[in-house]
């Protein structure tokens, strides 16, 4: 039975993530024979990692290989930077990044992964302890600003390699792929040819227990949903810690985990729920208590957990002078700004919050301390540190961010018909 492809999803046009390798170049000329995905637009995208000294040179015979089917081609260079998880999640990684950079709106970015990956993969994630994630690979979910499509992943590689043979086809053999050093390539070395010589249809089963765990997987994410829903108000970076608790423990894991997800935050790690639930949840008081990892927070604060990236606060010795004619740039990325843009009346000087501020809030005749201000609106302490205040040239107090607006300012502002905005860092 000749190989051929599922019908695509959407209707945008198609990218093939191209390496040059057997698998991404079957796919290519699979694609390439097709008038419907021809008609959509098709292009191939190959990142380099430059992991190896050859290769500049597999950029160039990708390139050639493209322009024989007349196919256009783009070919990037990446730096790979292994930080901690392995250089082939390193390289995944900065993959991702590169696709990500490249797509068109509703482009489907085409992988060559096959139904031997996906037991490759069940395996990996077996002996890491995964959880929903040994539903492993999807042939298509959403990806950026388009899709991810794996149309091969129901095929077979002993066929993928038939029908390049029989084609005559020409491929990139990546000596890495032999080293049993990577996991992966042990696995697949290794321990799959002994599985198979006892049970010779272990890939196929391993696959189709993947597909029943997607489905399962996929049930239980709109049960997350719900139970997210009851827990989150308006920001949805804060879950209601009391109504955390009350969830059962399995439960609390898989929603702590799925609300990770949903803030596109890096994912927790495998025992990080544990941790979580006996360092954060289990106080009984006002307690300031956070858990960190990857460059992301989750803090316990009042009633509630609240999660992003760590932000540093605003260096104590900062201070800028402001003229309100163009947006300021604050220490560690956020601004600034009149809207519309427009001078003040004087020099204004910004600067960080250094304990013992005091105010004049509209409508009042004297002045208040700041901290309390902020506590009485709710903002929690990393907000309050990243705070830019501004103060007039007679040393007053006229703003904190655009949280807090002295009378004096207020009353500028109103009479200019501006506003004060306060951006911070993404």
């Amino acid at each position: 039975m000749p190989l051929s492809l599922p019908p695509a999803p959407g209707t945008g046009p198609v990218a093939v993530a191209f390496s040059g390798g057997q698998d991404s170049t079957v796919l290519l000329h699979l694609l390439a024979d097709d008038p419907a995905i021809r008609a959509r637009g098709l292009r191939a995208l190959h990142v380099d990692h430059g992991l190896h000294a050859d290769s500049a040179r597999w950029a160039e015979t990708c390139a050639s290989a493209c322009a024989a089917l007349g196919v256009d081609f783009a070919s990037r260079r990446v730096a790979v930077r292994d930080s901690g998880h392995g250089l082939e999640a390193a390289a995944r990684a900065a993959r991702h990044r590169a696709l990500l950079d490249w797509q068109l709106d509703g482009e489907l970015i085409a992988l060559a992964h096959h139904r031997d990956d996906q037991a490759e993969t069940v395996l990996l994630r077996l002996l890491r302890g995964s959880g929903d994630g040994l539903s492993a690979m999807r042939s298509q979910r959403a990806f950026g600003r388009g899709w991810l499509w794996r149309p091969l992943l129901a095929v077979p590689r002993a066929e993928l390699q038939r029908f390049a043979e029989s084609r005559g086809l020409a491929w990139i053999e990546d000596p890495s792929n032999a080293s049993e050093r990577h996991d992966r390539n042990f696995l697949r070395h290794r321990v799959l040819p002994l599985l198979g010589e006892r049970w010779p249809q272990a890939p196929v089963a391993l696959a189709r227990s993947a597909a029943l765990l997607a489905t399962q997987a996929d049930l239980l994410a709109g049960e997350d949903a719900r139970r997210l829903a009851m827990l989150q108000g308006l920001d949805p970076a804060r879950l209601d810690l009391p109504g955390l608790m009350a969830q059962p423990a399995a439960w609390r894991d898989r929603l702590l985990r799925a609300w990770v997800r949903a803030l596109q935050l890096p994912p927790l790690p495998g025992d990080a729920t544990r941790t979580i639930d006996a360092e954060l949840l289990a106080e009984r008081d006002e307690s300031r208590g956070e858990f960190r990892w990857a460059g992301a927070v989750i803090r316990r604060w009042r009633d509630g957990l609240h999660a992003g990236r760590v932000q540093a606060p605003l260096p104590p010795v900062w201070q800028a002078e402001w003229d309100g004619l163009a947006p300021l740039a604050l220490p560690g990325g956020g601004t600034l700004a009149l809207e519309p843009a427009g001078g003040f009346e004087g020099p204004v000087s910004v600067r960080a919050r250094a304990g013992g501020e005091r105010l004049v809030l509209p409508g009042r005749g004297h002045s208040s301390e700041l901290k309390q201000v902020l506590q009485d609106l709710g903002l929690p302490p990393w907000e309050r540190e990243r705070l830019p205040l501004l103060f007039a040239d007679d040393g007053e107090l006229l703003a904190a961010g655009d949280v807090v607006v002295s009378a004096r300012l207020s009353a500028w502002l109103q009479a200019g018909a501006r506003r004060l905005r306060h951006t911070p860092a993404d």
